[in-house]
């Protein structure tokens, strides 16, 4: 049983791949809808987040990158490390509404609801690895670039792997749990004040607290990123890390969201 529902959830954009890419092209452009500013808002809403950001903690506060990354500007520090995060973010915040949201289809039509929390989580990674990618665009350009950085998609796509985990269990839940909706937006919040991206991890003293965001897998994601683009190493600890994490993340919500899905047309 257990290895039907894993095989049905891999197998689920493919088969129906039609409806797979109506989905997503639906949800993607609904963003648009009645929009003067249409795709612009897609980067001024991360512009404007890292510029307040890079005021309050690089100027106000002065925060400075690790000493180990030499001359990198605070704002390249904290963007390689943000703009990741902020697919990961929107993609959670997101993923309590989603079945709430398609409630009357889910009710009234046949179809493979497990396409729902894929396409959750395929949009606002598609939309953000735009302002990623040319972020790496400009970073080439200023001799940033080396070999190591086609490591980068595997660990953005383990990245991808770990969120729809997470997508799929929490939009399963909220059928049942409503509350989860304002649950979810707050842990979000605590989540990344918790991840070091606004700050080096270096001003964390104790070296057993700094230990402990080693438990928190969006660290070793940022960790690498920055590590591969800023520094040209690899860290094998954090991708020891984040490939069981994303395996277990993916495999976990996608079996969950198997199990259960057929309660929530009694449900919704």
């Amino acid at each position: 049983m257990f290895f039907k529902l894993i095989t049905e959830w891999i197998r689920s954009p493919f088969d129906s791949a039609r409806l797979f890419n109506n989905f997503a092209r639906q949800d993607f452009f609904s963003q648009f809808t009645a929009s003067i500013g249409g795709i612009f808002w897609l980067f001024l809403t991360p512009i404007v987040n890292i510029i307040i950001y890079a005021f309050v903690f690089g100027y106000v506060f002065q925060i400075r990158a690790l000493p180990e990354f030499g001359e990198t500007q605070f704002v390249i520090f904290m963007m390689i490390g943000y703009l990741p995060w902020f697919a990961f973010a929107e993609a959670m915040s997101k993923s309590p509404g989603l079945l709430l949201e398609k409630a009357p289809l889910i009710t009234k039509v046949m179809f493979p609801v497990q396409l729902l929390p894929i396409v959750g989580t395929v949009v606002p990674y598609l939309t953000h690895i735009i302002g990623f990618g040319l972020l790496l665009v400009y970073l080439a350009i200023q001799g940033y670039f080396s070999i190591l950085w086609l490591l980068l998609p595997i660990i953005f796509f383990l990245q991808f792997l770990f969120t729809m985990g997470l997508v799929a269990i929490l939009s399963a839940f909220c059928v049942f749990l409503r509350d989860l909706q304002q649950l979810v937006a707050l842990l979000v919040t605590i989540w990344f004040f918790l991840t070091p991206i606004i700050y080096p991890i270096s001003i964390i003293e104790s070296e057993t607290v700094r230990d402990f965001f080693l438990l928190n897998p969006m660290h070793s994601f940022v960790s690498l990123y920055r590590d591969i683009i800023l520094l040209e190493t690899f860290s094998m600890i954090n991708f020891q890390i984040i490939i069981p994490t994303a395996l277990f993340s993916y495999f976990l919500g996608g079996w969950l969201f198997m199990r259960i899905k057929h309660a929530f047309g009694d449900v919704l």
